[in-house]
């Protein structure tokens, strides 16, 4: 599913209503009216006061269809206008009219903080007080208006987008901004949902078809891909009848030191587990008899030295490499390091130390073969990248060493991102349990075994990514956040495949990262 700009979503506005000859007031009464219908299908009648707020634009103007509906089906409505502006668009004029026609309690007016309503926790409140439309800091009475808000701990409905958050940048008060307990937002879902610091405003997200243009949706590249099943489908390469091992290529895993040879198992075992014909682990000496008996099925190749890596010598041809986990710093691996760099083309998958010590000589970055994974943690990505101001000054620093580079960086978190250049894929998968030691050596792992089967590096990256989630998820339903370890995730790498093929209910609404 596309991701779209505001900009964009009010592009794909304006051709609808162009191309389907139909007014704004007409788009806007189809959308509320979903809204509606979704509030009226949970509710079924209860008599709970509803507080609707509402702005004096376009969100505004979705909401006063909402309260104009709920009146007219019998519900305990209560119409607040937040008075930020003398100037007010043409839909909210109109619904503002339609809504009193009908009601008999006309809306309140909100100018100042003596106007705020009281409100008490079993209240349902909606607000429709900016939506996408913010593009301009919001006036002091106002911000305290959304702080009052939020402390009455209602259950709120945000319509489109929760009051107080851009769509593109971060909010100057990060206190005034709606938690929402839910976001119903029109059409395709919007990027502040799906980062760091502004996934955190909503924490249930359902996206609504309200039958925007379709071929402009089509046509139209969005800022971003969120990936679930659907758009991981047409990546999945099943297998022929007369395939061997030969055909799904060799990953070479290269890492451990004493003390974290557990880091460099971890990733073996998962690049055999998503399906690589052949893994080799290269360890120091003291990690010969672990990964040997914890992975039997691997190879292993040791290093002169008993404790950490020194010189990275092999006579396999791989097609993949997988580097970092467990590996340490010392000084001699980072020469090991720079002296396979000089050398190697193969593409590569690189974590934790492998990037701490790329990050410590910057020089090496360009010995990296093109189109290689690095799979920073925040740390690690700072170190490449410099620091930033807000999640967005960090996607555009991202974007630009995937570009200067030719590197694909994956950014992990909650809802992890694949950047490439300009794009940038939101996995869906995943959930708090994953927050535990080795989760990212798992991960490394699953991307150098895909790569080894033939799937490029982006493609790799973007499904390995996706499955690491489902697997994760999968393996919470036995055990729960507090319990999930890394190599339950290994465990369940198989059961993520068959996913894949299960069929899901499309009505389903997504929630933000955690599904």
């Amino acid at each position: 599913m596309k991701i779209f700009s505001a900009e964009q979503m009010r592009a794909a506005d304006a051709v609808t209503i162009q191309n389907n000859q139909i007014s704004s007031l007409d788009l806007m009464e189809h959308a509320a009216t979903q809204i509606f219908n979704l509030i009226h299908q949970r509710l079924q009648g209860a008599q709970i006061p509803i507080h609707v707020f509402c702005g004096i634009g376009k969100n505004g103007g979705d909401g006063l269809v909402i309260s104009r509906l709920l009146v007219e089906y019998g519900y305990n409505v209560h119409t607040h206008i937040v008075n930020f502006s003398e100037k007010r668009s043409k839909e909210f004029l109109v619904n503002y009219d339609r809504l009193k026609a009908i009601s008999k309690e006309w809306p309140s007016q909100i100018k100042c903080e003596d106007d705020f309503p009281e409100l008490n926790k079993e209240d349902l409140v909606i607000d429709a007080i900016f939506g996408i439309g913010l593009n301009r800091p919001i006036v002091d009475w106002v911000k305290t208006l959304i702080k009052h808000i939020n402390a009455a701990r209602c259950f709120t409905l945000a319509v489109d987008l929760p009051s107080g958050l851009y769509t593109d940048k971060m909010p100057e008060d990060r206190e005034a901004v709606i938690y929402a307990s839910i976001t119903i937002t029109f059409q395709l879902p919007k990027l502040v949902f799906f980062l760091p610091e502004t996934g955190i405003y909503t924490h249930e997200l359902e996206v609504i078809n309200i039958g925007l243009d379709s071929m402009f949706l089509q046509q139209t590249p969005g800022i971003a891909q969120l990936i679930a099943k659907h758009e991981v489908m047409p990546i999945y390469r099943p297998r022929h009848k007369y395939a061997h091992k030969g055909d799904f290529g060799h990953v070479l895993a290269i890492g451990g030191s004493y003390g974290k040879i557990g880091s460099i198992t971890l990733t073996t075992e998962a690049a055999l587990r998503i399906g690589a014909g052949l893994t080799t682990a290269y360890v120091p000496e003291c990690g010969y008899d672990i990964v040997q008996t914890a992975v039997p099925e691997a190879m292993v190749i040791t290093d002169d030295e008993d404790d950490y890596i020194i010189e990275i010598k092999y006579d396999i041809k791989p097609s993949v490499i997988a580097l970092g986990p467990g590996m340490g710093t010392h000084d001699k691996t980072k020469e090991s390091l720079k002296k396979l760099l000089k050398d190697v083309e193969t593409p590569m998958v690189i974590d934790a130390d492998g990037i701490n010590m790329i990050a410590s000589d910057k020089e090496l970055i360009s010995s990296i073969p093109k189109g290689s994974v690095l799979t920073p943690h925040p740390k690690e990505l700072m170190r490449l990248i410099g620091s930033w101001e807000g999640d967005f000054d960090k996607l555009e620093k991202a974007k630009a060493f995937s570009t200067t580079h030719d590197l694909i960086l994956i950014i992990k978190g909650a809802n992890t991102l694949t950047i490439y250049k300009d794009q940038i894929f939101v996995n869906t998968t995943g959930n708090p349990g994953m927050a535990t030691a080795g989760s990212g050596d798992v991960l490394t792992g699953m991307i150098a075994g895909l790569v080894a089967q033939g799937y490029n590096t982006l493609e790799a990256a973007v499904f390995a990514v996706y499955l690491h989630g489902s697997a994760g998820d999968l393996a919470i339903q036995e055990l729960g956040y507090q319990a999930l370890l890394a190599r339950d995730i290994i465990k369940n790498i198989g059961k993520s495949f068959i996913e894949l093929f299960k069929v899901t209910n499309p009505n389903t609404p997504q929630q933000n990262g955690q599904q």
